[in-house]
């Protein structure tokens, strides 16, 4: 068993700050790429931020200079860090991790956390 398990979200003003946690927990062998995802209503999920074990990033460029993702790889935790947020980053969020799971290769997904940014 496997579980993601996101913190963090709620509703804030446009251009306030959010900070999400992401923990993995379980049967983890190693995680490799740690990310967010993203889905406003109506609209499919994209990403948002990736990051690896060794800490390369990659930011969608809608979120650039605004989110930073960071992580713990000693307690298999990311975080996203969201500043100057906008109506338009209203979705849910979800946290994914990629790596070997049970012995085999693998992703997991979290059970995602609202984000509301009131205009």
């Amino acid at each position: 068993q496997v579980q993601l398990v996101e913190s963090g979200g709620g509703l804030v003003q446009a251009g306030g700050s959010l900070r999400l946690s992401c923990a993995a927990s379980g049967s983890i062998r190693s995680i490799t790429t740690m990310g967010w995802y993203r889905q406003a209503p109506g609209k499919q999920r994209e990403m948002v931020t990736t990051i690896t074990s060794g800490g390369s990033t990659n930011y969608a460029d809608s979120v650039k200079g605004r989110f930073t993702i960071s992580r713990d790889n000693t307690k298999n935790t990311v975080f996203l860090q969201m500043n100057s947020l906008k109506p338009d980053d209203t979705a849910v969020y979800y946290c994914k991790a990629e790596g070997v799971f049970f012995g085999s290769w693998g992703n997991y997904w979290g059970q995602g956390t609202q984000v509301t940014v009131s205009s």
